[in-house]
């Protein structure tokens, strides 16, 4: 059962195509498994297409009919099948989010005892800062907050931060008013996709130097 959804803020930003790319990532990830959400995206869509058919039309230049239907009579592009982008290894039974079909997802790297990251980089927005966090069972990251949003999507396992317990599916959004510091369960891993603005802002030192490392 998925627990925590996007706000309906973020579901809007969705269904109108103004997430930043990072963000709209992440979300695409929870949407996939959610049904609930899903509904209240095609609901926002429906309502934004009820508003556009209340605009008043307008006149189109002249020429924009015939230019559109020589587009559409203009012959296919040759392009040549793009070969499959390498993915690190998952654990038996996850698999990859679709919303990560288009980017280039690095191998997995050592972060710490029990804890590896991997750069997710956005063909179309090389900045946003994405990744994936992979924690084994018992294992904490480190307390800090944030100066920007932090998004994430549960991929696989289960962690509480203090504030709920989040599992597979689940969905988290914080931000520089949230302090935590997840813990993962125990009885296997867990792997996070998450967006993040800005940097987290960890408590310790060596926490704060394998951030800046990692680009966190």
């Amino acid at each position: 059962m998925i627990a925590h959804h996007p706000s309906d803020e973020l579901l809007l930003r969705a269904a109108a195509g103004t997430l930043d790319a990072g963000s709209a990532i992440v979300v695409g990830a929870h949407l996939e498994g959610c049904v609930h959400c899903r509904a209240a995206v095609a609901t926002f869509e429906s309502a934004g297409g009820a508003m556009l058919e209340a605009i008043e039309p307008v006149l189109m230049a002249p020429q924009a009919l015939a230019q559109t239907l020589a587009a559409i009579d203009a012959p296919p592009r040759e392009r040549a099948a793009a070969p499959p982008l390498p993915r690190p290894a998952l654990p038996a039974g996850v698999t990859w989010p679709r919303s990560l079909a288009a980017c280039t997802v690095s191998p997995w790297h050592w972060m710490g005892p029990g804890m590896r990251w991997s750069r997710v980089t956005l063909p179309h927005a090389g900045a946003a800062n994405v990744f994936l966090l992979r924690i084994g069972a018992g294992k904490a990251l480190a307390n800090h907050t944030h100066d920007g949003l932090e998004l994430t999507h549960v991929m696989c396992g289960s962690f509480h931060d203090g504030r709920a317990r989040f599992g597979a599916g689940d969905f988290d959004a914080a931000d520089g008013s949230v302090r935590h510091q997840p813990v993962l369960e125990a009885g296997g891993e867990c792997i996070c996709l998450a967006s993040v603005q800005g940097r987290l802002k960890f408590d310790g030192t060596i926490a704060r130097w394998i951030g800046a490392l990692v680009g966190i």
